[in-house]
C-alpha cells in the first residue's frame, strides 16, 4: 500500500538512524512548523503507518522504531561487505552493486545529504578493501575491477588510483597503468592545481624505465592551467 511523503520520510529516518524520540523526528522532518504542530505531524504519521503498514513500527510510544524483523537493504549490504572483514568469500558481482547503488537519489534534505556522503565513503572503503585483499591473494585482475569502481566513485582520491595502478601493473598491463597515472595527473592539476604525490608514481615501479611504454606518456600534452525498506537504487 503506498504511503504519503511524510510517512516515507519518517520511515527513511528510522531505517537509516535507528530508533528516535518523537521530539527529534519533529525537529528534523518539520523544522518550519511550531513545536506543537511538528509534534502533531509526527503523531499523525506514526498513527497512519501503524494502520496502513502493520508490523512496520513497534507499538512503543517512545522511541519511535521499526520492528526488529524489518530488513533495510543498506544495512544488509553493509553487513555483507564490511571493509574490516573483506575476504575471498565476498559474493561475486558485489563490486558492481556497490558501484551502482545510490542512496535515496533525488533527495536533497541536509540530513539525507549527510547519509549519502556516509554511504559513498563506505562504498569506496569497501571497494578499496576488496582490491587490497585480491592483490594479497594473487588476483590482480579482480583487484583492477574493484579499484576502478572505487576510483570512479571518487576520481580525485589518490588512494584508489594507487590501488588501480598497482593492480594494472601486476595484471601485466603497464600501458593501462601509465594511462591511469597520466589521466589522474592531468585531472588533479586541472581541477585542483595539485600534483600527485611521489608515492603514486612509485606504484609504476620499473614500468617507468621501459622504452616501450614511456614514449606515449612523454608525447602527452601538458595540462591546462588550473581553473524491505528499500533506500537504494541502481
Amino acid at each position: 500500500m503506498p504511503v504519503g511523503i511524510r510517512q516515507q520520510r519518517l520511515i527513511t529516518v528510522l531505517a537509516l538512524s535507528g530508533p528516535r524520540p518523537r521530539s527529534y523526528l519533529a525537529g528534523l522532518l518539520w523544522p518550519e512548523s511550531s513545536q506543537r504542530q511538528a509534534a502533531g505531524s509526527v503523531r499523525t504519521a506514526v498513527f497512519k503507518l501503524r494502520h496502513e503498514l502493520p508490523g512496520l513500527l513497534t507499538d512503543e510510544i517512545e522511541p519511535v522504531s521499526l520492528c526488529s524483523g524489518v530488513r533495510v537493504d543498506v544495512h544488509e549490504l553493509r553487513r555483507r561487505v564490511d571493509p574490516e572483514l573483506v575476504d575471498d568469500a565476498v559474493d561475486p558481482g558485489i563490486e558492481e552493486m556497490l558501484a551502482g547503488v545510490e542512496l535515496l537519489p533525488g533527495w536533497y534534505d541536509d540530513w539525507v545529504l549527510y547519509q549519502q556522503e556516509r554511504w559513498r565513503s563506505f562504498r569506496i572503503a569497501a571497494l578499496e578493501a576488496m582490491a587490497r585483499q585480491r592483490l594479497e591473494s594473487g588476483n590482480p585482475e579482480g583487484a583492477v575491477i574493484a579499484a576502478r569502481h572505487a576510483a570512479e566513485l571518487e576520481p580525485l582520491r589518490e588512494r584508489s588510483q594507487a590501488l588501480l595502478i598497482r593492480a594494472q601493473v601486476l595484471a601485466g598491463d603497464p600501458a593501462a597503468a601509465l594511462r591511469t597515472h597520466e589521466h589522474f595527473r592531468r585531472r588533479l592539476w586541472e581541477e585542483m592545481g595539485l600534483h600527485p604525490s611521489p608515492r603514486l608514481k612509485s606504484e609504476l615501479g620499473e614500468v617507468l624505465v621501459s622504452d616501450d611504454v614511456r614514449r606515449p606518456v612523454a608525447l602527452a600534452k601538458a595540462p591546462k592551467s588550473a581553473a524491505a525498506v528499500y533506500l537504494t537504487r541502481s
